[in-house]
């Protein structure tokens, strides 16, 4: 993978990121918003100790509701690190005894997260988490075999229509599906400490979209042939963020017919997993960038 011509995401915009942001808005600066325990990860994520997030600017998606779009499309650029300034970061996270490293939205800076690893991987004692849209390549998936102990993928739509308006991504599913197949090849089915904290495994996440529960459904129905190899974590914490109101049916929180509706549908087909709370749709679970 080579940032001087880029294709670490499935959008293989083929920048050279030395000298200008690729499609993710991002070039070959690692800038990152936020570096911190955070407690609203999944149970056996954020324990009692907290995940120790990263919160990287930009994104390889154009998710029109973006729940963190100050960082991936907003003003909030974030500081620079080299991958020596990061593994040191990572070093000082471990020392606050945060359970994990937890790498939220990394897939663009896929290499340089290997070079910060290489230099810190063996003092870290703690699992690595790799926090996505879903949205990879299985080639980069391929290449962090031995650096990252724990998937945390999206999978956010089935409908190649909906992605494409939604998202500007209209081959998503097609993505998301190969890259968590190759997930659970690489890391195992879900492996716990004797304190419930996952060491090793892959969950997926899917958030509800208000008047898209059909295409939610579509979305488990095709997951159900890997129901053994991951566990589920159905989120209803959607809010209209950003440019949401401007699409039909997103200018609204999720009604409790359309989660009740899906939730039996991951019911009836066996997942294991987690469950989000009503009390979750609102901004007081989005982090703070300022």
């Amino acid at each position: 993978m080579d940032l001087h011509n880029c294709t670490v995401c499935p959008r293989r915009c083929g920048a050279d990121r030395y000298k200008a942001p690729g499609r993710c808005g991002s070039d070959a600066v690692m800038r990152i918003a936020r570096i911190a325990p955070h407690m609203w990860e999944e149970p056996c994520l954020s324990g009692t100790q907290g995940a120790g997030t990263v919160f990287f600017t930009g994104c390889s998606l154009r998710c029109v509701y973006c729940q963190n779009h100050d960082i991936s499309r907003g003003d909030i650029r974030g500081r620079g690190y080299s991958p020596r300034e990061l593994a040191d970061e990572l070093l000082r996270l471990r020392d606050k005894g945060v359970h994990n490293i937890d790498f939220v939205t990394p897939t663009h800076f896929v290499p340089l997260i290997m070079d910060t690893l290489d230099l810190c991987r063996s003092e870290l004692g703690i699992p690595v988490v790799y926090n996505s849209s879903g949205y990879e390549r299985t080639e980069t998936v391929e290449a962090l075999r031995g650096y990252i102990d724990i998937y945390l993928p999206d999978v956010k739509y089935f409908s190649p229509q909906l992605s494409k308006e939604l998202s500007a991504a209209e081959d998503y599913f097609s993505y998301a599906y190969a890259a968590v197949k190759a997930m659970t090849l690489q890391v195992g089915r879900p492996v716990f400490d004797k304190d419930g904290i996952m060491q090793k495994g892959v969950i997926v996440r899917h958030m509800i979209l208000p008047s898209h529960r059909r295409d939610s459904e579509e979305v488990l129905r095709h997951l159900a042939e890997m129901k053994d190899d991951i566990l589920l974590s159905l989120m209803r914490q959607y809010t209209p963020f950003y440019k949401a109101a401007e699409h039909h049916g997103l200018d609204r929180k999720l009604s409790t017919y359309e989660y009740e509706k899906v939730l039996a549908a991951a019911q009836d087909i066996g997942f294991d997993g987690f469950m989000q709370e009503r009390s979750s749709a609102t901004s007081a679970f989005t982090p703070d960038f300022s």
